[in-house]
């Protein structure tokens, strides 16, 4: 585990930073990640570090810009120690799809999956528990 998991979690409320996902309800730790990849230069300073589940984790990879679907623009992506996501995106509690407000919002949704089947079907089963939005 990283050595600065605590910290980092309990930053974050135990939440994945990105699509807001309670780790409660895993049955492992969620990943500290590197907003800024350190393979592009960014260091483990506690700044650039966040909590991302594994599936926003993987999908983000290395990648800090993607295209907004609806300007086809490059932006860069949400960034949680920069960015207030409540700014960024808002959750349709009908469908349980995270939304996209802005440019960056919208990106970070379609780059890292949010809204990908099961996602959606564990986002209504942690609404049903107490554990989201």
């Amino acid at each position: 585990m990283n050595p600065r998991y605590p910290f980092v979690a309990a930053r974050a409320g135990y939440r994945c930073e990105y699509s807001h996902a309670p780790q409660a309800v895993t049955n492992s730790h969620f990943e500290v990640e590197h907003v800024h990849p350190a393979s592009l230069g960014g260091g483990s300073q506690i700044e650039n570090l966040a909590l991302a589940c594994p599936f926003c984790n993987v999908f983000k990879a290395v990648a800090t810009h993607a295209a907004d679907p609806e300007s086809a623009q490059l932006v860069a992506l949400f960034h949680p120690r920069m960015d207030v996501w409540e700014d960024h995106f808002t959750v349709d509690l009908q469908t349980m799809h995270v939304v996209g407000l802005t440019q960056g919002g919208r990106a970070t949704v379609e780059r890292l999956r949010m809204n990908r089947e099961l996602a959606l079907m564990a986002r209504g089963y942690w609404a049903m528990i107490g554990l989201f939005p």
